[in-house]
């Protein structure tokens, strides 16, 4: 398992709050299993230490994916 071992000002843990929300709201009820909810926290917090343009992308991505988008 990769380990993140960035600092988050509170701005940013908000940011990544929603993100994440916003990434388990977009699935269906019936993926919004623990391992799915885990897999989707690594993933944010490995682009966000890979850069802020990475976690752009990701949430765009996210954006187009949910059914809201």
């Amino acid at each position: 398992m990769k380990l993140c071992s960035s600092v988050f000002d509170p701005e940013e843990l908000s940011a990544l709050g929603r993100l994440y929300d916003s990434a388990v709201d977009a699935l269906p009820p019936s993926m919004r299993s623990q391992e799915n909810r885990t897999a989707i926290a690594k993933l944010i917090l490995e682009r966000t230490a890979a850069g802020e343009a990475q976690l752009a992308r990701l949430s765009k991505l996210l954006i187009t994916l949910s059914p809201q988008g």
